[in-house]
């Protein structure tokens, strides 16, 4: 498993230009396949098929190749490097874009989300038990020290004896005073696991629910009827995210129109008239989200075209509050409901039809 695979006989043009270009990269650390899988703690067997093209590599497998060969090299991968390889990525997974895919990608998620929760219970089971333990330690020293306060009190003429006698008296209090900071500092980190624990079982619910939505056969709409479609956009600048969207969205009797950036958003909206909503990722290199909802509010033509921000940054009252602002009717955090999103898409796209038939 030291040398590279010869690259896959079968493969697209986009498939053999990014493994080309991914073989480029890894010959550069001048190290072979097994040592740099086992490395990352990857199988060097699926790492040496991403390298001949016959599987596409998820784009964090990329990023660590770029990672790796600046420190080899000591100097920063460029802007430019860096993009070239997105573009390449972004057409072998339009080449090759699938339901299977899709699943793979939130598959993947699915197992980091579920090896969070694993650790945090863990972690929540062996601070539970120091806990307890340092419980336990507090109510004995606890009670040692309420027998020798009632021994000073019955006998306090000889008050001098006992205190020679029991001359630990002073560290059995520090020893109790520390042990309570000790259990206070511990229930705050079972709190913590335990708030870890549960939002990587909801992030595990919302991605099971997310890959039965992809698993959804769906039927192919005749020609005629998918022309008359309303359009929905979706903006993000990961490939991965536009495939799951994709297939999320393909029961839904709707035509897609996927795009990477802001500005390939404003160019779909000038060469498109009928978008019933636009579903929008908030963090995108040039221009993110905030910046492209204020110039499509601009525009009389689209300014009443409802805007729904999808994002990872969390919807906590700054952000949504930014959204808002911006322009947007909605705010979803990842990993979102493929059912509540569906629901949406349907309401606005409804209200666009009865428009659409006034007019």
């Amino acid at each position: 498993m030291g040398e590279l695979r010869p690259l896959g006989s079968e493969l697209t043009d986009a498939s053999r230009a990014l493994a080309e270009a991914l073989r480029k990269l890894f010959e550069g650390l001048d190290v072979s396949v097994r040592r740099y899988a086992a490395r990352h703690q990857r199988d060097p067997g699926t790492f040496s098929r991403y390298l001949n093209g016959t599987r596409l590599p998820p784009w964090q497998v990329i990023m660590d190749l770029f990672t790796d060969l600046a420190e080899h090299r000591g100097l920063a991968m460029t802007t430019e490097a860096i993009e070239f390889v997105r573009g390449l990525y972004g057409e072998a997974v339009h080449a090759g874009a699938s339901p299977k895919h899709a699943v793979e990608i939130l598959e993947q998620q699915l197992a980091d989300a579920d090896r969070i929760s694993r650790r945090s219970s863990v972690r929540g089971d062996v601070l539970g038990d120091a806990l307890l333990d340092r419980t336990h330690r507090i109510a004995d020293l606890e009670v040692r020290l309420g027998q020798l306060e009632a021994d000073r009190i019955a006998e306090r003429r000889r008050a001098d004896e006992l205190a020679a006698a029991h001359p630990d008296v002073s560290g059995l209090l520090r020893e109790r005073d520390a042990l309570r900071l000790d259990v206070r500092r511990l229930a705050a980190e079972l709190r913590e696991a335990q708030a870890l624990r549960i939002a990587a079982e909801s992030r595990c619910d919302l991605l099971e629910r997310q890959l039965d939505a992809v698993e959804e056969p769906t039927a192919p709409l005749p020609v005629s009827a998918a022309r008359n479609l309303p359009k929905i956009l979706v903006v993000d600048d990961q490939p991965g995210n536009l495939l799951a969207m994709t297939a999320v969205l393909a029961s839904l009797d709707q035509e897609l129109v996927t795009v990477s950036s802001g500005r390939e958003a404003l160019k779909a909206l000038l060469d498109h008239d009928d978008f019933a909503v636009i579903i929008m990722d908030v963090q995108m290199p040039e221009m993110d989200g905030y910046e492209t909802c204020a110039h499509i509010k601009r525009r009389p033509r689209d300014r009443d075209v409802p805007i729904i921000f999808l994002t990872a940054m969390g919807a906590d009252s700054e952000h949504s509050a930014r959204g808002y602002a911006a322009g947007a009717v909605d705010y979803i955090s990842k990993p979102f409901d493929p059912w509540a999103l569906r629901a949406k898409v349907a309401v606005f796209t409804a209200i666009h039809l009865e428009r659409r038939a006034s007019w």
